[in-house]
């Protein structure tokens, strides 16, 4: 049975409605004021080496807003097929194509149509024939069984008010043996109903995250074995955002999982 991973309903509608307005802000005016950092110097403070950042478009990194660094996890090679869940602008995709090569394939999956938008407009102009973005919801992929050695994944998930079916799917999709490398914000303490059912604090990457032993038996629960697991050097930018990340501990943290 699987482990429920929020404490209280959450209006979908409305939190669907809200992140799209949040990350089409991201992807339009990255140079706005948000709950969270974003950009080149971000990627940097995470751990990307700027080696890949100077290699993908400048605008997927601008609108970068990731959680973390987890492509060392990931250990992708040549002619690898990889997902990337909740792609916005295509950074991380595009990072993932330096990797894998003319020979591999590396597809974007957004809710949001201005990222996917401006992700493809990147790709056409900057010459990733590997790189394909589509527009779906991470709970229920188009794509067939067994289809990709990688799922990546950069701060999306918390996102999600049904983690159980984001993982089950990611396992789904995912060849035997697959890897599952993503970043995402969880807490050390369960958060009130009252933050749980707030779509703002959602939208913000607060609201969602579940408690990291929570998270952790969701991710087993569907299928995988937890191999590491590691917090990185993340900090929201809002005094909201950092008074509810101080009281519940809310952190970042990359997960390493592979397909049973």
């Amino acid at each position: 049975m699987s482990t429920p991973t929020t404490a209280a309903p959450v209006d979908r509608v409305d939190l669907e409605t809200k992140v799209k307005q949040i990350y089409r802000a991201v992807a339009q005016n990255p140079a706005g004021h948000y709950h969270f950092p974003m950009g080149r110097s971000l990627a940097v403070g995470l751990g990307y080496p700027a080696a890949p950042l100077d290699l993908v478009p400048a605008g997927a990194v601008e609108s970068f807003a990731g959680v973390g660094y987890s492509f060392d996890l990931a250990d992708l090679t040549e002619g690898e097929e990889v997902l990337d869940l909740g792609s916005g602008s295509g950074m991380d995709a595009f990072v993932a194509a330096l990797t894998v090569g003319p020979g591999g394939r590396v597809v974007g999956l957004d809710m949001t149509e201005e990222q996917n938008a401006k992700a493809e407009n990147l790709r056409m102009s900057a010459g990733f024939p590997q790189v394909t973005f589509t527009q779906g919801h991470i709970e229920e992929l188009p794509f067939r069984d067994a289809s990709f050695d990688c799922v990546i994944s950069n701060g999306v998930i918390n996102l999600s008010p049904d983690k159980n079916a984001v993982f089950r799917e990611a396992a789904r999709v995912l060849r035997p043996g697959g890897r599952l490398a993503i970043t995402d914000i969880v807490t050390e303490k369960q958060l009130t109903p009252q933050i749980v059912c707030n779509t703002d604090l959602w939208a913000a990457c607060i609201g969602g995250a579940a408690q990291t032993d929570t998270y952790q038996q969701a991710i087993t629960d569907s299928g995988f074995i937890l191999e590491k697991l590691r917090r990185n050097p993340y900090e929201f930018l809002s005094d909201r955002a950092r008074t509810a990340a101080a009281k519940y501990g809310v952190m970042s943290v990359s997960f390493l999982a592979r397909v049973r």
